[in-house]
Protein backbone atom coordinates (compact mmCIF):
# COMPACT_ATOMS: atom_id res chain seq x y z
CA UNK A 1 0.00 0.00 0.00
CA UNK A 2 1.38 3.24 -0.74
CA UNK A 3 2.29 5.60 2.12
CA UNK A 4 0.54 8.69 2.86
CA UNK A 5 3.51 10.76 1.92
CA UNK A 6 3.73 9.29 -1.55
CA UNK A 7 -0.33 9.90 -2.14
CA UNK A 8 0.38 13.67 -1.04
CA UNK A 9 3.67 13.97 -3.33
CA UNK A 10 1.55 12.56 -6.40
CA UNK A 11 -1.98 14.41 -5.33
CA UNK A 12 -0.55 17.77 -4.47
CA UNK A 13 2.10 17.42 -7.71
CA UNK A 14 -0.14 16.35 -10.46
CA UNK A 15 -1.29 19.11 -11.55
CA UNK A 16 2.49 20.85 -11.59
CA UNK A 17 4.05 21.74 -15.45
CA UNK A 18 8.08 21.09 -15.64
CA UNK A 19 10.09 23.76 -15.40
CA UNK A 20 13.61 23.86 -18.03
CA UNK A 21 16.41 21.29 -16.15
CA UNK A 22 20.19 22.88 -15.49
CA UNK A 23 22.08 21.12 -18.39
CA UNK A 24 26.01 20.34 -17.90
CA UNK A 25 25.79 20.99 -14.02
CA UNK A 26 28.67 20.26 -12.17
CA UNK A 27 29.42 20.37 -7.85
CA UNK A 28 33.35 19.69 -6.51
CA UNK A 29 33.74 18.39 -3.52
CA UNK A 30 37.29 18.43 -2.02
CA UNK A 31 39.68 18.54 0.77
CA UNK A 32 43.04 20.48 1.04
CA UNK A 33 45.72 20.32 3.17
CA UNK A 34 46.93 22.86 6.14
CA UNK A 35 49.82 24.83 4.74
CA UNK A 36 52.35 26.51 7.14
CA UNK A 37 55.11 29.36 5.51
CA UNK A 38 56.25 32.50 7.29
CA UNK A 39 54.35 35.50 6.33
CA UNK A 40 55.49 38.61 4.59
CA UNK A 41 54.57 42.25 4.39
CA UNK A 42 56.05 43.51 1.15
CA UNK A 43 54.44 45.50 -1.26
CA UNK A 44 52.84 43.84 -4.39
CA UNK A 45 50.61 43.58 -6.93
CA UNK A 46 47.80 41.75 -5.94
CA UNK A 47 44.70 39.81 -7.64
CA UNK A 48 41.86 42.12 -6.48
CA UNK A 49 41.14 45.38 -4.43
CA UNK A 50 40.21 42.64 -1.89
CA UNK A 51 43.68 40.85 -1.49
CA UNK A 52 45.20 44.30 -0.85
CA UNK A 53 42.43 45.55 1.45
CA UNK A 54 43.08 42.19 3.16
CA UNK A 55 47.42 42.51 3.19
CA UNK A 56 46.85 46.33 5.01
CA UNK A 57 44.93 44.82 7.79
CA UNK A 58 46.66 41.75 8.69
CA UNK A 59 50.05 44.22 8.53
CA UNK A 60 48.42 46.52 10.92
CA UNK A 61 46.63 43.31 12.82
CA UNK A 62 49.02 40.58 12.58
CA UNK A 63 47.63 37.26 11.21
CA UNK A 64 43.73 37.03 10.97
CA UNK A 65 41.32 34.03 12.26
CA UNK A 66 40.36 31.63 9.01
CA UNK A 67 36.88 32.68 9.91
CA UNK A 68 38.15 36.59 9.66
CA UNK A 69 39.06 36.12 6.33
CA UNK A 70 36.60 33.68 4.96
CA UNK A 71 33.75 36.74 5.65
CA UNK A 72 35.82 39.11 4.25
CA UNK A 73 35.76 36.99 1.18
CA UNK A 74 31.77 35.98 1.02
CA UNK A 75 30.57 39.44 2.15
CA UNK A 76 33.21 42.56 2.43
CA UNK A 77 32.07 45.47 0.58
CA UNK A 78 34.70 46.03 -0.91
CA UNK A 79 34.69 43.27 -3.45
CA UNK A 80 33.10 40.38 -1.54
CA UNK A 81 31.99 37.18 -3.61
CA UNK A 82 28.49 37.39 -2.88
CA UNK A 83 28.55 41.61 -2.45
CA UNK A 84 29.90 42.97 -5.73
CA UNK A 85 33.05 41.10 -6.70
CA UNK A 86 32.04 39.10 -9.97
CA UNK A 87 32.12 41.06 -13.60
CA UNK A 88 29.34 42.44 -15.09
CA UNK A 89 26.68 39.88 -16.43
CA UNK A 90 27.98 36.70 -14.21
CA UNK A 91 26.28 35.44 -11.21
CA UNK A 92 27.40 32.70 -8.75
CA UNK A 93 24.94 30.36 -10.06
CA UNK A 94 24.85 28.20 -12.70
CA UNK A 95 26.53 27.02 -16.00
CA UNK A 96 27.85 30.48 -16.50
CA UNK A 97 27.99 31.06 -12.79
CA UNK A 98 30.66 28.94 -10.24
CA UNK A 99 28.53 26.20 -9.04
CA UNK A 100 25.13 24.73 -9.56
CA UNK A 101 22.51 23.79 -6.41
CA UNK A 102 19.71 20.64 -6.25
CA UNK A 103 17.22 23.09 -7.12
CA UNK A 104 18.73 24.15 -10.41
CA UNK A 105 19.47 20.89 -11.47
CA UNK A 106 15.41 19.57 -11.10
CA UNK A 107 12.65 21.33 -10.32
CA UNK A 108 11.62 17.88 -8.88
CA UNK A 109 14.16 19.15 -5.26
CA UNK A 110 12.10 22.51 -4.51
CA UNK A 111 9.00 20.67 -5.20
CA UNK A 112 9.66 17.93 -2.30
CA UNK A 113 11.12 20.34 0.02
CA UNK A 114 7.38 22.46 -0.70
CA UNK A 115 5.61 18.63 0.20
CA UNK A 116 7.93 18.53 2.96
CA UNK A 117 6.42 21.62 5.01
CA UNK A 118 3.14 20.69 3.46
CA UNK A 119 3.30 17.48 5.69
CA UNK A 120 4.49 19.14 8.57
CA UNK A 121 1.56 21.91 8.43
CA UNK A 122 -0.38 18.74 8.25
CA UNK A 123 1.15 17.12 11.02
CA UNK A 124 1.03 20.26 13.34
CA UNK A 125 -2.67 20.63 12.92
CA UNK A 126 -3.55 23.00 9.88
CA UNK A 127 -2.84 26.04 11.59
CA UNK A 128 -5.15 28.67 10.06
CA UNK A 129 -3.09 31.65 9.98
CA UNK A 130 0.23 32.75 11.17
CA UNK A 131 2.65 30.68 9.03
CA UNK A 132 6.37 32.34 8.14
CA UNK A 133 7.95 30.63 5.14
CA UNK A 134 11.36 31.47 5.96
CA UNK A 135 15.16 30.95 4.14
CA UNK A 136 18.30 32.04 4.53
CA UNK A 137 20.56 31.90 1.93
CA UNK A 138 18.10 31.65 -1.14
CA UNK A 139 20.37 32.20 -4.03
CA UNK A 140 18.58 33.00 -7.07
CA UNK A 141 15.39 32.10 -5.68
CA UNK A 142 14.93 29.00 -7.51
CA UNK A 143 13.90 27.03 -4.02
CA UNK A 144 11.69 29.34 -3.06
CA UNK A 145 9.87 29.13 -6.66
CA UNK A 146 9.02 25.57 -6.63
CA UNK A 147 8.11 25.45 -3.12
CA UNK A 148 5.74 28.17 -3.84
CA UNK A 149 4.29 27.07 -7.26
CA UNK A 150 3.84 23.60 -4.76
CA UNK A 151 2.05 25.12 -1.77
CA UNK A 152 -0.53 26.95 -4.10
CA UNK A 153 -1.88 23.47 -5.32
CA UNK A 154 -2.98 23.03 -1.40
CA UNK A 155 -4.95 26.13 -0.59
CA UNK A 156 -5.37 25.88 3.26
CA UNK A 157 -1.68 25.22 3.19
CA UNK A 158 -1.24 28.49 0.86
CA UNK A 159 -3.99 30.86 2.33
CA UNK A 160 -2.38 30.35 6.22
CA UNK A 161 1.52 31.70 4.70
CA UNK A 162 1.30 34.97 6.37
CA UNK A 163 4.56 36.16 4.57
CA UNK A 164 7.46 34.95 3.14
CA UNK A 165 10.98 35.84 4.62
CA UNK A 166 14.23 36.24 3.13
CA UNK A 167 17.36 36.21 4.51
CA UNK A 168 19.83 37.97 2.08
CA UNK A 169 22.55 40.55 2.44
CA UNK A 170 23.55 40.73 -1.48
CA UNK A 171 21.77 43.91 -3.14
CA UNK A 172 21.95 42.12 -6.27
CA UNK A 173 20.54 38.59 -4.99
CA UNK A 174 17.59 40.43 -3.31
CA UNK A 175 16.94 42.23 -6.57
CA UNK A 176 17.13 38.46 -8.54
CA UNK A 177 14.85 37.03 -6.35
CA UNK A 178 12.82 39.86 -6.75
CA UNK A 179 12.58 39.20 -10.50
CA UNK A 180 11.75 35.30 -10.21
CA UNK A 181 9.23 35.60 -7.25
CA UNK A 182 7.05 38.86 -7.93
CA UNK A 183 8.02 39.67 -11.29
CA UNK A 184 10.68 41.98 -13.41
CA UNK A 185 7.92 44.71 -12.94
CA UNK A 186 7.29 44.31 -9.73
CA UNK A 187 8.11 47.04 -7.46
CA UNK A 188 10.06 46.68 -4.61
CA UNK A 189 10.29 49.23 -1.01
CA UNK A 190 12.49 49.67 1.75
CA UNK A 191 11.61 50.29 5.07
CA UNK A 192 13.41 50.12 8.49
CA UNK A 193 12.47 46.26 8.57
CA UNK A 194 13.68 45.19 4.98
CA UNK A 195 12.65 45.18 1.71
CA UNK A 196 9.01 44.41 0.24
CA UNK A 197 7.29 43.40 -2.38
CA UNK A 198 4.63 40.77 -3.39
CA UNK A 199 4.43 37.53 -4.83
CA UNK A 200 3.10 36.20 -7.70
CA UNK A 201 1.85 33.30 -6.36
CA UNK A 202 -1.46 34.15 -4.52
CA UNK A 203 -0.37 37.58 -3.77
CA UNK A 204 1.47 36.48 -0.86
CA UNK A 205 3.85 38.84 1.05
CA UNK A 206 7.45 38.64 0.16
CA UNK A 207 10.36 40.49 2.52
CA UNK A 208 13.94 40.38 2.49
CA UNK A 209 16.07 41.25 5.75
CA UNK A 210 19.11 41.40 5.84
CA UNK A 211 19.61 39.38 8.82
CA UNK A 212 17.44 36.51 10.77
CA UNK A 213 17.21 38.66 13.73
CA UNK A 214 14.63 41.02 11.76
CA UNK A 215 12.54 38.14 10.79
CA UNK A 216 9.22 39.07 13.24
CA UNK A 217 8.83 36.25 16.43
CA UNK A 218 5.63 35.53 18.21
CA UNK A 219 3.50 32.88 19.72
CA UNK A 220 0.94 32.99 17.20
CA UNK A 221 3.50 32.83 14.52
CA UNK A 222 4.30 29.17 13.16
CA UNK A 223 7.68 29.44 11.44
CA UNK A 224 9.03 26.77 8.47
CA UNK A 225 12.53 27.57 7.96
CA UNK A 226 14.29 26.34 5.51
CA UNK A 227 18.44 26.68 4.69
CA UNK A 228 19.91 24.87 1.40
CA UNK A 229 23.30 25.13 1.34
CA UNK A 230 23.68 27.61 4.05
CA UNK A 231 25.78 26.57 6.78
CA UNK A 232 28.58 25.22 4.93
CA UNK A 233 29.12 29.12 3.37
CA UNK A 234 29.09 30.45 7.09
CA UNK A 235 32.98 31.24 8.33
CA UNK A 236 34.94 28.74 10.24
CA UNK A 237 37.44 28.88 12.66
CA UNK A 238 40.46 26.20 12.56
CA UNK A 239 42.67 24.69 15.08
CA UNK A 240 45.01 22.21 15.97
CA UNK A 241 45.81 20.17 19.05
CA UNK A 242 50.23 21.00 19.69
CA UNK A 243 52.68 20.00 22.52
CA UNK A 244 52.73 23.18 24.25
CA UNK A 245 55.82 24.25 26.35
CA UNK A 246 55.08 23.37 30.17
CA UNK A 247 55.48 26.18 32.63
CA UNK A 248 58.04 26.78 34.74
CA UNK A 249 57.73 24.76 37.65
CA UNK A 250 57.26 26.94 40.94
CA UNK A 251 60.20 25.51 44.17
CA UNK A 252 58.22 23.99 46.96
CA UNK A 253 57.24 26.11 49.57
CA UNK A 254 58.63 25.14 53.19
CA UNK A 255 56.59 25.83 56.34
CA UNK A 256 57.98 25.36 59.68
CA UNK A 257 55.48 24.38 62.46
CA UNK A 258 55.99 23.83 66.18
CA UNK A 259 54.50 20.34 67.71
CA UNK A 260 55.23 19.11 71.36
CA UNK A 261 58.78 20.97 71.37
CA UNK A 262 59.62 19.84 67.51
CA UNK A 263 59.76 22.00 64.43
CA UNK A 264 58.90 20.27 60.95
CA UNK A 265 58.75 21.45 57.66
CA UNK A 266 55.39 20.30 55.16
CA UNK A 267 55.61 21.02 51.62
CA UNK A 268 53.56 22.44 48.92
CA UNK A 269 53.21 20.75 45.47
CA UNK A 270 54.48 22.58 42.47
CA UNK A 271 52.07 24.20 39.96
CA UNK A 272 53.37 21.87 36.89
CA UNK A 273 50.78 21.17 34.95
CA UNK A 274 49.73 17.32 34.38
CA UNK A 275 49.15 17.78 30.37
CA UNK A 276 51.09 20.01 28.23
CA UNK A 277 48.58 19.49 24.65
CA UNK A 278 46.91 22.66 23.95
CA UNK A 279 44.57 24.02 21.15
CA UNK A 280 46.50 26.60 18.64
CA UNK A 281 44.32 28.46 16.11
CA UNK A 282 45.27 28.11 12.61
CA UNK A 283 45.95 31.92 11.30
CA UNK A 284 45.94 33.45 7.70
CA UNK A 285 48.72 35.63 6.43
CA UNK A 286 50.24 36.67 3.04
CA UNK A 287 52.83 34.36 0.98
CA UNK A 288 55.75 36.35 0.29
CA UNK A 289 56.47 37.68 -2.94
CA UNK A 290 57.54 35.11 -5.69
CA UNK A 291 55.76 31.87 -3.83
CA UNK A 292 55.14 29.56 -6.38
CA UNK A 293 52.80 26.70 -6.40
CA UNK A 294 55.83 24.15 -5.80
CA UNK A 295 56.90 26.18 -2.82
CA UNK A 296 53.13 25.74 -1.09
CA UNK A 297 52.84 22.02 -2.35
CA UNK A 298 49.71 22.87 -4.29
CA UNK A 299 47.79 19.65 -5.79
CA UNK A 300 47.90 19.89 -9.26
CA UNK A 301 44.32 19.38 -9.40
CA UNK A 302 44.01 23.03 -8.02
CA UNK A 303 46.89 24.65 -10.20
CA UNK A 304 44.77 26.54 -13.30
CA UNK A 305 46.28 28.89 -15.84
CA UNK A 306 43.86 31.51 -15.53
CA UNK A 307 43.89 31.51 -11.43
CA UNK A 308 46.94 32.95 -9.79
CA UNK A 309 49.08 31.51 -7.00
CA UNK A 310 47.46 31.69 -3.60
CA UNK A 311 48.30 34.98 -2.53
CA UNK A 312 47.82 33.59 1.34
CA UNK A 313 48.07 30.90 3.71
CA UNK A 314 47.37 29.21 6.41
CA UNK A 315 50.09 29.33 9.52
CA UNK A 316 49.97 27.85 12.80
CA UNK A 317 49.53 30.58 15.30
CA UNK A 318 52.50 31.32 17.34
CA UNK A 319 50.61 31.14 21.25
CA UNK A 320 47.24 30.63 22.17
CA UNK A 321 44.03 33.06 21.07
CA UNK A 322 41.10 33.78 22.54
CA UNK A 323 39.60 31.65 20.56
CA UNK A 324 41.57 28.43 20.82
CA UNK A 325 40.49 29.07 25.03
CA UNK A 326 36.84 28.85 23.87
CA UNK A 327 35.63 27.46 21.35
CA UNK A 328 37.36 23.99 21.31
CA UNK A 329 36.50 23.54 24.69
CA UNK A 330 32.78 24.37 23.94
CA UNK A 331 31.28 21.03 23.13
CA UNK A 332 32.89 17.62 24.22
CA UNK A 333 33.16 16.42 20.99
CA UNK A 334 35.82 18.56 20.63
CA UNK A 335 37.28 18.60 23.86
CA UNK A 336 37.17 14.67 23.46
CA UNK A 337 40.40 15.20 20.51
CA UNK A 338 41.98 17.53 22.67
CA UNK A 339 44.25 14.52 24.16
CA UNK A 340 45.36 13.36 20.20
CA UNK A 341 48.55 15.42 19.56
CA UNK A 342 47.96 16.68 15.79
CA UNK A 343 43.86 16.44 15.74
CA UNK A 344 42.42 19.13 13.44
CA UNK A 345 38.87 20.62 13.85
CA UNK A 346 36.88 23.56 12.52
CA UNK A 347 34.17 25.13 14.93
CA UNK A 348 31.35 27.01 13.41
CA UNK A 349 30.39 29.78 16.07
CA UNK A 350 27.76 31.07 13.42
CA UNK A 351 26.13 28.08 12.77
CA UNK A 352 25.30 27.65 16.47
CA UNK A 353 24.06 31.15 16.88
CA UNK A 354 21.57 30.05 13.30
CA UNK A 355 21.06 27.18 15.06
CA UNK A 356 20.07 28.11 18.16
CA UNK A 357 17.59 30.84 16.53
CA UNK A 358 15.51 28.26 14.70
CA UNK A 359 15.30 26.21 17.54
CA UNK A 360 13.95 28.94 19.71
CA UNK A 361 11.41 30.34 16.98
CA UNK A 362 10.05 26.75 17.00
CA UNK A 363 9.73 26.36 20.95
CA UNK A 364 9.26 29.79 22.22
CA UNK A 365 5.88 29.71 22.89
CA UNK A 366 3.62 27.61 25.40
CA UNK A 367 2.82 25.32 22.64
CA UNK A 368 5.63 24.98 20.42
CA UNK A 369 5.21 24.93 16.41
CA UNK A 370 6.44 25.31 13.25
CA UNK A 371 10.12 23.64 11.43
CA UNK A 372 13.25 23.97 10.15
CA UNK A 373 14.75 21.97 7.53
CA UNK A 374 18.32 22.07 6.80
CA UNK A 375 20.02 20.81 3.89
CA UNK A 376 23.38 20.69 3.09
CA UNK A 377 27.17 18.55 2.80
CA UNK A 378 29.40 17.38 6.01
CA UNK A 379 29.76 14.48 7.52
CA UNK A 380 27.16 12.89 9.13
CA UNK A 381 28.31 12.52 12.97
CA UNK A 382 32.18 13.23 12.43
CA UNK A 383 34.01 16.66 13.33
CA UNK A 384 35.04 18.17 10.52
CA UNK A 385 38.66 18.84 9.44
CA UNK A 386 40.86 19.94 6.74
CA UNK A 387 37.63 20.79 4.50
CA UNK A 388 37.94 23.96 3.58
CA UNK A 389 37.28 24.48 -0.38
CA UNK A 390 37.43 27.10 -3.04
CA UNK A 391 35.41 26.45 -6.28
CA UNK A 392 35.76 29.04 -9.66
CA UNK A 393 33.87 28.26 -13.03
CA UNK A 394 32.95 24.79 -11.82
CA UNK A 395 36.71 23.51 -11.19
CA UNK A 396 38.43 23.80 -7.34
CA UNK A 397 40.59 25.91 -7.02
CA UNK A 398 42.97 27.35 -3.71
CA UNK A 399 40.53 28.79 -1.58
CA UNK A 400 43.25 31.48 -0.80
CA UNK A 401 43.44 32.89 -4.31
CA UNK A 402 41.80 35.21 -5.84
CA UNK A 403 39.70 36.56 -3.04
CA UNK A 404 36.54 37.84 -3.20
CA UNK A 405 36.05 36.44 -6.51
CA UNK A 406 35.83 32.67 -5.08
CA UNK A 407 33.39 30.65 -3.55
CA UNK A 408 34.77 29.30 -0.25
CA UNK A 409 32.46 26.58 2.08
CA UNK A 410 33.57 23.95 4.08
CA UNK A 411 31.85 20.93 5.26
CA UNK A 412 28.89 21.28 8.12
CA UNK A 413 28.84 19.98 11.66
CA UNK A 414 25.77 18.41 12.03
CA UNK A 415 26.81 17.60 15.49
CA UNK A 416 27.28 21.30 16.45
CA UNK A 417 23.88 22.05 14.62
CA UNK A 418 21.93 19.53 16.93
CA UNK A 419 23.37 20.45 19.66
CA UNK A 420 23.52 24.11 19.39
CA UNK A 421 19.05 23.38 18.84
CA UNK A 422 18.42 21.04 21.68
CA UNK A 423 20.64 23.45 23.96
CA UNK A 424 18.81 26.27 22.68
CA UNK A 425 15.53 25.23 23.50
CA UNK A 426 14.17 22.37 25.53
CA UNK A 427 10.94 22.56 23.27
CA UNK A 428 12.57 21.08 20.19
CA UNK A 429 14.18 17.69 18.96
CA UNK A 430 16.08 17.12 15.68
CA UNK A 431 15.94 14.28 13.40
CA UNK A 432 19.04 13.26 11.16
CA UNK A 433 21.12 14.08 9.48
CA UNK A 434 20.00 11.39 7.27
CA UNK A 435 21.64 11.01 3.69
CA UNK A 436 19.98 13.29 0.46
CA UNK A 437 19.12 10.22 -0.96
CA UNK A 438 17.22 8.99 1.69
CA UNK A 439 15.09 11.78 2.08
CA UNK A 440 14.27 12.42 -1.81
CA UNK A 441 13.40 8.63 -2.07
CA UNK A 442 10.96 8.50 1.07
CA UNK A 443 9.70 11.96 -0.39
CA UNK A 444 8.72 10.43 -3.74
CA UNK A 445 11.72 11.59 -6.27
CA UNK A 446 10.97 8.26 -8.51
CA UNK A 447 7.16 8.78 -8.59
CA UNK A 448 7.16 12.58 -9.43
CA UNK A 449 9.91 12.08 -12.20
CA UNK A 450 7.64 9.09 -13.91
CA UNK A 451 4.62 11.90 -13.45
CA UNK A 452 7.01 14.40 -15.28
CA UNK A 453 8.35 11.77 -17.80
CA UNK A 454 4.76 10.90 -18.61
CA UNK A 455 3.77 14.47 -19.19
CA UNK A 456 6.55 14.78 -21.71
CA UNK A 457 5.04 12.48 -24.56
CA UNK A 458 7.51 11.10 -26.69
CA UNK A 459 10.40 13.48 -26.21
CA UNK A 460 13.15 10.49 -25.49
CA UNK A 461 15.81 13.39 -25.51
CA UNK A 462 14.20 15.32 -22.57
CA UNK A 463 13.28 12.30 -20.93
CA UNK A 464 16.75 11.57 -20.60
CA UNK A 465 17.59 14.84 -19.20
CA UNK A 466 15.19 14.51 -16.57
CA UNK A 467 16.32 10.71 -15.48
CA UNK A 468 19.97 12.11 -15.60
CA UNK A 469 18.80 14.93 -12.97
CA UNK A 470 16.77 13.37 -10.63
CA UNK A 471 19.32 10.15 -10.52
CA UNK A 472 22.20 12.65 -10.07
CA UNK A 473 20.42 14.38 -6.61
CA UNK A 474 20.07 10.74 -5.35
CA UNK A 475 23.55 9.30 -6.25
CA UNK A 476 25.13 6.95 -3.62
CA UNK A 477 28.50 6.98 -4.93
CA UNK A 478 31.52 8.19 -2.84
CA UNK A 479 31.23 11.99 -4.33
CA UNK A 480 27.98 11.40 -5.00
CA UNK A 481 25.05 14.16 -3.91
CA UNK A 482 22.80 11.69 -2.45
CA UNK A 483 25.46 10.17 -0.61
CA UNK A 484 27.14 13.81 0.62
CA UNK A 485 24.09 15.66 1.24
CA UNK A 486 22.53 15.38 4.25
CA UNK A 487 19.09 16.89 5.41
CA UNK A 488 18.36 17.49 9.21
CA UNK A 489 15.30 18.44 10.48
CA UNK A 490 14.07 20.45 13.70
CA UNK A 491 10.81 20.52 15.07
CA UNK A 492 8.48 20.95 18.36
CA UNK A 493 9.35 18.31 20.77
CA UNK A 494 7.42 15.38 20.83
CA UNK A 495 9.11 12.14 23.52
CA UNK A 496 9.96 10.24 20.10
CA UNK A 497 6.06 9.63 18.94
CA UNK A 498 6.32 11.06 15.39
CA UNK A 499 9.18 10.71 12.67
CA UNK A 500 9.03 13.57 10.18
CA UNK A 501 8.28 12.88 7.03
CA UNK A 502 11.87 12.01 4.91
CA UNK A 503 13.54 10.43 8.10
CA UNK A 504 11.44 7.08 8.27
CA UNK A 505 8.23 8.54 9.13
CA UNK A 506 4.81 9.80 6.85
CA UNK A 507 2.12 12.17 7.26
CA UNK A 508 -0.36 12.80 9.98
CA UNK A 509 -3.33 14.26 8.41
Amino acid sequence: MRSNVLRTTCGGLRCLSRRPIAHNAYQSYSCRSFISTPSCREERKWSTPLAKQLTEAISTTGPIPLASYMRMCLTSDTGGYYTGALEEGRDQFGRKGDFVTSPEISQIFGELVGIWFVAEWMSQGRPKEGVQLIEVGPGRGTLMDDMLRTMRNFKDMASSIETVYLVEASKELRTMQKNLLCGEDAVMTESETGWHSTSKYAGIPVVWTDSIGAVPRGDSKTPFIVAHEFFDALPIHAFQVVEAPPRATQQPRTTATTTNSSSRTSATEGSSPANTLQWREMVVSPTPPGTTHADLGTPRALQHEDVAVPEFQLTLGPSSTRHAEYLPESSARYRALKGTPGALIEVCPDAWLYASDFASRIGSSSSASGAALILDYGPADAVPANSLRGVRRHRRVGPFAAPGQVDLSADVDFGAVAEAATRASADVECHGPVDQAFFLEAMGIRQRAEMLARSLGADDGKKRELERSWKRLVDRGPDGMGKVYKALAILPFNGGQRRPVGFGGDVSA
